[in-house]
């Protein structure tokens, strides 16, 4: 005979479930009462979360120096406006404070003009010795032949009003954003930041330059754009997640502060933390690129492997497109430019000769003579004027000044920056100092034999300068020790031992000091690749994002530097160097806000996801466990 089963009725499995979730609160309050140590739990999630989230609720955020672009993962274009905020004074009578735009440190000295002359007999060089692809010789044009006519160019008035007007301020907003901030009269008594510059954070000792005031600056900003042009109340942003992309050599304590603000302030429900070189290649659909990122402020290269930017190519670069600009306006104020009130100081002429350059300025050499151009200005409460202007090879001069840096005129500051160790955080104790100290004694005392063998340090370093990179790859694991090694190697971005640390800089204070030339740059952070299989794939795929090099004819013109500088070693064995500008057509500056779009709609993602939960109960630690790079 057969006997049915009964199931129990859905309260008593409710009872169950209950003594259970009992039961195991009672063994982990044991544990904690005998002492055990229990590892960083993930605080509890609400189970809405733990579903697949729709990409209509994720907002991506990628903050440049000069533009910020921002909208849903769902969205064909983000919202992209200029990075930039006007603050109404607190007293009146205060002193109107701005940021600078063009103007930079380092500049005017007799030293950098003699540099810049330097520079410029090498772009001129450089221009002439090149034959047209008729097989000509280019014929050079001097600055002379255009400033005759330029200097006898009187302005056409067009109109008797611009069109243009000043951000009306008379109902004293507290502070203004993007395009009104830019226009404040500056009679107003408005202070302007950019929260960033040179991608990373605009710290310094003027007003609004501590770090507290730079991430509440950005906080403005970034909660302005999201009601104002995403239309989404801050209350509503607890249903919301963010992916934060940041520059591959990025400070740790400034990624920190503005997850903090994300998620703690802004209110985001979780977040996930990417570098900008990783999703350019995901929005260019690429599994590897050697990455070149031209900004407005500065250049970063960097290595991508399936998804991972090798820790040792990276490098950035403290040159970008704002160089240029003011670059083609001193070589046009010495061709006699007929505009003769423009001042790299004003910001509405800045924006201007960001237009001249982004139409007159060129990579095409097959380009020659002087040409004539019109431009028009329009400044509020002024009238609108036409402007003739003569050029010749001023417009491709300028845009060459990324392969001869010396041409910006820029001294004293340093131009070029790798990723340095990290100075370490009080609340990350897992850290790769913690790493270095806990080593066990037998690694250490192998590593004081192996030094006591190889004799004193300096023949070390200068004798780790020969090696290949494979051979200092193997002389880091070995100093390393086992344990560490394997701890830090995650994701193939093992962190470096001091030793190594400290040769890979002698070998390159040669040039940190002083700027490198893009091409340079570039075959520099390939030849860091660790293998030559590795090497041969970025030379065949180097992608250019950004929008500092969006010129006529610069992906063969940056292809023919590429082929005529890289090792003869490899001219042999690679197949092709393909330079990538454009790919699919996208525009090069949104591939990496497309890119941490598609990485928010991937299933390998949702295991990177932090939660509001647990960064205010971990903090920064969490950066450690879930970030898809070596924190």
């Amino acid at each position: 005979m057969r006997i049915g089963f009964t199931p129990p009725p859905a309260a008593a499995l409710a009872m169950t479930q209950a003594e259970k979730g009992e039961l195991e609160n009672g063994k982990e309050r044991e544990r904690e009462q005998r002492g055990v140590k229990r590892p960083i739990v993930p605080a509890a999630i609400p189970e809405p979360f733990q579903d697949q989230i729709q990409s209509d609720f994720i907002v991506v955020i990628h903050p440049g120096s000069s533009t910020l672009r921002i909208g849903r993962a769902t969205d064909t274009h983000p919202a992209a406006i200029p990075h930039v905020i006007a603050r109404r004074h607190k007293q009146p009578g205060q002193p109107t404070y701005s940021d600078q735009w063009l103007v930079r440190d380092g500049l005017n000295k007799q030293e950098g003009n003699e540099q810049r002359q330097n520079g410029l007999k090498m772009v001129d060089q450089a221009i002439w010795s090149k034959k047209m692809s008729n097989g000509t010789r280019r014929i050079p044009v001097l600055p002379e032949q255009a400033r005759a006519y330029n200097r006898q160019i009187r302005p056409a008035i067009l109109d008797h009003s611009s069109g243009v007007k000043w951000t009306n301020t008379s109902h004293r907003p507290e502070y203004l954003v993007g395009e009104e901030a830019l226009y404040v009269k500056p009679a107003d008594c408005y202070n302007i930041h950019y929260p960033i510059r040179k991608g990373q954070l605009n710290i310094h000792s003027g007003p609004g330059g501590s770090l507290s005031a730079v991430i509440t600056d950005l906080e403005t900003i970034w909660s302005h754009v999201i009601q104002k042009l995403l239309e989404i109340q801050l209350k509503d942003l607890k249903y919301y997640r963010c992916i934060l992309l940041i520059p591959d050599i990025y400070n740790r304590q400034h990624v920190k502060e503005m997850v903090t603000m994300v998620v703690m302030k802004l209110g985001f429900s979780g977040i996930i933390v990417h570098q900008e070189s990783v999703c350019a290649a995901f929005g260019s659909g690429l599994s590897s690129a050697c990455v070149v990122d031209i900004g407005d402020q500065k250049t970063s290269v960097c290595c991508v492997e399936d998804g991972i930017s090798h820790r040792n190519t990276r490098l950035c670069l403290a040159y970008g497109g704002s160089d240029v600009t003011r670059c083609l306006f001193w070589l046009m104020q010495r061709a006699g430019f007929p505009y003769r009130e423009c001042q790299i100081s004003n910001k509405l002429d800045c924006l201007l000769l960001q237009h001249l350059k982004e139409t007159f300025a060129h990579l095409d050499q097959d380009v020659c003579g002087l040409q004539d151009h019109e431009f028009q200005v329009r400044h509020p409460d002024a009238p609108a004027l036409l402007y003739q202007l003569r050029l010749g090879d001023e417009k491709l001069q300028a845009p060459m000044a990324l392969f001869y840096p010396a041409t910006f005129g820029i001294t004293g500051q340093k131009m070029t920056c790798l990723q340095q160790r990290s100075q370490g955080d009080a609340e990350d104790p897992h850290d790769e100092h913690y790493l270095l100290t806990t080593q066990s004694k037998q690694d250490q005392s192998a590593k004081a034999a192996a030094d006591r063998k190889a004799g004193p340090k300096s023949s070390l370093f200068d004798d780790s300068r020969g090696l290949d990179p494979s051979d200092r790859s193997h002389m880091q694991e070995a100093e390393l020790g086992t344990a560490q090694n394997d701890s830090l190697a995650s994701a193939n971005d093992a962190e470096e031992s001091s030793s190594a640390f400290y040769n890979r800089k002698t070998a390159i204070s040669q040039f940190e000091g002083k700027a490198l030339g893009l091409d340079k740059a570039i075959l520099h952070s390939i030849d860091c690749c660790a293998s030559d299989d590795t090497k041969k794939k970025m030379y065949s795929s180097i992608l250019v994002v950004g929008g500092g090099l969006m010129f006529h004819k610069a992906q063969q013109f940056l292809q023919h530097r590429i082929l005529n500088k890289m090792p003869p070693s490899f001219r042999r064995v690679v197949e092709n160097v393909e330079v990538i500008t454009r790919p699919k057509d996208t525009d090069p500056r949104l591939l990496a806000w497309k890119g941490g779009a598609v990485l928010s709609c991937l299933d390998t993602t949702q295991e990177l996801w932090i939660y509001q939960q647990e960064w205010q109960r971990f903090g920064v630690r969490m950066l450690r466990e879930r970030a898809a790079f070596v924190w």
